[in-house]
């Protein structure tokens, strides 16, 4: 059983495809830098992926899972022939799946032909090509490419400012849930979330507290109701490539830093993804352009990036998350972002900064969160101090699903944690001086909720000597 190695400041999801899917460069990977694996639903078949998640908890036990579901994106099928095309050729999509790809390209939405009109802009593969519908004929959808390119399969298909009718949650998503449940992966990702409403039909059909939600803001109606989401929501992810194609790119850095900030204050993780280290999906090393926007992300206070095609069919994907690692790493030596806004003010939030100023005046190398839920560790992640965060917690689930905080690790303990004293709090310590997770020379900050009531969250704070600690109660 490999160990959680690392407190990450900014963490990294990285995709695992057919050729990351195997046990020595999962180890290769993790040792690298990866915090989290994602799993594409909308790639591969069902037996793959839990062959694939069994792999992970085999190799990695300890290693958050992330499966994203399809939901209402629209994409190619799995295509016998992949038609490769010029400017100003005609390709042709259609409802029918009869099709292989060789005549005309099947998608996945079954009513696209309803909506779409003579003159509307359709984008593939995260904007990367592009066509002009030229006539809509039944349930063919003719097309005049303005970009050359292969249209491959499972690709997604964007048709900018146009609303798709059909319901928040189809089949498929219903199918995706009950698979996450049941092989107990740690979050799901939900696409193209638009409301509250949506967050809430997807956690009542999970009727649990795990698999956690992430949920991907990519078109305007996120962005219209974007607090409400990240209010609702456990995760946020960014998917540049849908959100650049369903608004339009040139804001893509103003809706980002929006998102971030908002979720920042809201004390919501949040993961910045597509397209990150592109290059490097047939390169070895990355554009400046590519250094550029992960720091900006990261110092903007990215919880995580993310790797696509990087490490699920490039060349490079062990490199790929080194060099991302490196670049956080770099940054957390210089740094950035000492102190956050928040635009509300709870006793969590304020034990959040008290903790901040705490951390900048005393020289306390560890904070360690005791928590049930994680809601202690998310509120003093958000927070992107430069010390480490250990938070543990007694429930096995929650514990590994903090691994996708900014700079923390999760960690299980098999304990009670009392509701009318604090025994439990000196017996997490010796749990973690015992496995060296905690050591002599370290200060520590403490924080735990003690003697819960109504509202109150996260309301002791003290600060020790780990030397000290281990004299008093004479651990050995």
């Amino acid at each position: 059983m490999m160990k959680i190695k690392n407190y990450q400041r900014t963490k990294v999801v990285a995709t695992i495809g057919p050729k990351t899917a195997n046990s020595k460069k999962l180890k290769m990977m993790y040792k690298a830098g990866m915090s989290v694996a994602r799993l594409n639903g909308s790639h591969n078949s069902l037996d793959w992926h839990a062959n694939t998640i069994r792999l992970i908890k085999r190799v990695l036990p300890n290693l958050p899972i992330l499966i994203d579901i399809p939901g209402k994106k629209i994409r190619t099928t799995i295509l016998q022939h992949e038609p490769s095309f010029s400017i100003s050729d005609e390709i042709i999509l259609t409802t029918n799946k009869k099709y292989n790809g060789k005549n005309k390209v099947p998608v996945t939405n079954n009513l696209l032909h309803k909506y779409i009109s003579k003159n509307d802009l359709v984008l593939a593969d995260d904007g990367t090509l592009k066509f002009k519908v030229i006539k809509v004929a039944g349930k063919d959808i003719y097309l005049k490419a303005l970009t050359k390119g292969v249209l491959k399969s499972s690709k997604g298909i964007n048709v900018p400012h146009i609303t798709m009718g059909g319901a928040l949650i189809t089949k498929r998503d219903i199918k995706m849930i009950e698979f996450a449940k049941s092989n107990d992966v740690d979050f799901v990702g939900i696409s193209f979330v638009e409301s509250r409403t949506h967050i809430k039909k997807i956690r009542n059909l999970i009727n649990s507290h795990s698999p956690y939600i992430v949920a991907k803001v990519e078109n305007k109606k996120g962005l219209q109701n974007l607090e409400e989401i990240i209010d609702e929501a456990d995760v946020i992810m960014i998917d540049r490539g849908d959100l650049s194609t369903e608004t339009n790119i040139e804001s893509l850095a103003i809706n980002q830093k929006n998102i971030i900030k908002k979720a920042n204050a809201n004390s919501t993780p949040v993961i910045v993804a597509t397209e990150m280290l592109d290059n490097m999906v047939n390169n070895p090393y990355p554009t400046k352009a590519e250094v550029l926007d992960i720091s900006n992300s990261i110092i903007d206070g990215a919880s995580a990036t993310m790797l696509s095609g990087e490490t699920a069919v490039g060349e490079y994907p062990v490199e790929s998350i080194k060099v991302m690692s490196n670049i956080s790493s770099t940054l957390v030596t210089n740094e950035i972002s000492k102190y956050k806004s928040f635009n509300k003010q709870t006793s969590s939030l304020a034990s959040g900064k008290a903790i901040t100023v705490l951390c900048s005046l005393l020289p306390i190398t560890k904070i360690v969160a005791i928590t049930i839920s994680g809601h202690a560790a998310r509120i003093i992640s958000s927070q992107m101090l430069s010390q480490p965060i250990i938070a543990v917690s007694n429930d096995k689930k929650i514990a590994r699903s903090l691994n996708i905080l900014s700079g923390t690790k999760g960690i299980y303990y098999n304990t009670k944690f009392y509701r009318e004293s604090l025994n439990h709090i000196p017996k997490c310590l010796f749990y973690l001086w015992k496995n060296k997770e905690i050591i002599e020379s370290d200060m520590i900050l403490i924080t735990a909720l003690g003697y819960p009531g109504s509202g109150h969250r996260m309301n002791l704070i003290q600060t020790h000597s780990v030397k000290d600690l281990k004299k008093l109660f004479a651990w050995k």
